[in-house]
């Protein structure tokens, strides 16, 4: 009965030492803050977290996962396999952006679309340096572009293409993609709070090293193909969300006094003409925000609202040029209490 009696009386002061030890654990670790960084898809990555170790290790082996899925640049990628017409089986990876483009191109009416390829690589901003492409040239590719001239064959585990000249360029979803899988890894280690860039796109999670919402800068779209000059437009603080831009003001070469962007129309082949100068989308995925932020330089300023009055789980920062030639802002009304003043 002692012996009984002496186990009850412990027991209550063995589960508080316990917890004691556990609360004791987390506060020691609490606000140590991780900061890796490298070179990913042609780009940098910048990724902070909160951890008492470092996962760089395993961050870096999921971005080769995803270039080995998505990257033309890699010839063992599945992509570079599919634009050769090798048979290739698809991997979970690249089955998951391929669905979300088609969904962005229907939502889009085309504006965003992966098969732009041939046309990107005309007008040399691909892989490829080409020479100016003439109407003939344009009018010739457009015949074997458009997400409706492939799809999945029964097993849903091989692309099937109309004409073997169409080539899939991710490139405007990849960075997105590979954020989205830092997060989920980061997030399978336990980390509630980070913040995943790559050359640009950006997901964010809990709080920043201060306990605060992430400050994250919309960069002014000045013509800086080097990317030297980083003025700041306007800083966000936000949390949970995914955001991306796109803009012309980086991507572009000058031929014959004129100005060539490189975002494609991939109905018209040519690059786009409208007044809207970068496109920045805030979404749950950044994958989602990447494609939707690069349909919207396509379909320029009415054409991008139009999609957000459908698309209520989207937000935009968009800067374009009004009747006077000078820079304008229009944005969400949801993001008013983020920005930064």
């Amino acid at each position: 009965m002692n012996r009984k009696r002496n186990i009850a009386i412990l027991l209550p002061v063995l589960i508080l030492l316990l917890v004691a030890l556990v609360v004791f654990g987390e506060r020691r670790n609490a606000g140590i803050y991780q900061h890796d960084s490298g070179f990913v898809f042609g780009t940098t990555y910048n990724i902070t977290y909160e951890s008492p170790e470092s996962h760089k290790a395993g961050i870096e082996k999921v971005l080769q996962e995803v270039d080995n899925s998505l990257s033309p640049f890699n010839e063992h990628s599945v992509i570079t396999a599919v634009n050769q017409n090798r048979d290739a089986e698809l991997n979970d990876r690249f089955l998951e952006v391929y669905k979300l483009a088609r969904s962005v191109y229907e939502e889009t009416g085309g504006a965003f679309d992966i098969t732009v390829a041939p046309l990107v690589n005309a007008w040399g901003f691909g892989f490829k340096s080409g020479k100016m492409p003439t109407e003939t040239d344009i009018d010739s590719i457009k015949n074997f572009i458009g997400f409706n001239r492939i799809s999945l064959n029964d097993s849903g585990k091989r692309i099937q293409k109309q004409d073997k000249r169409t080539m899939l360029d991710c490139s405007a979803i990849a960075k997105g993609y590979g954020v989205d899988m830092i997060a989920r890894y980061l997030s399978r280690q336990g980390i509630r709070n980070y913040m995943v860039e790559i050359g640009g796109e950006v997901i964010v999670k809990g709080n920043n090293d201060k306990g605060k919402p992430w400050r994250i800068g919309v960069t002014k779209p000045t013509d800086d193909t080097l990317a030297i000059n980083q003025e700041i437009q306007s800083v966000v603080a936000i949390t949970d969300i995914a955001m991306a831009t796109s803009g012309n003001y980086r991507n572009f070469y000058y031929k014959n006094g004129r100005k060539y962007a490189h975002t494609i129309d991939p109905k018209t082949g040519y690059p786009v003409q409208h007044n809207i100068l970068s496109a920045t989308v805030f979404a749950e995925t950044c994958a989602e925000a990447d494609a939707y932020a690069t349909a919207f330089m396509v379909l320029g300023l009415d054409g991008a609202k139009e999609v957000l009055r459908r698309k209520k789980n989207l937000m935009a920062y968009l800067i374009y040029t009004d009747d006077s030639g000078k820079n304008a802002v229009w944005y969400s009304q949801e993001l008013e209490k983020d920005i930064v003043k």
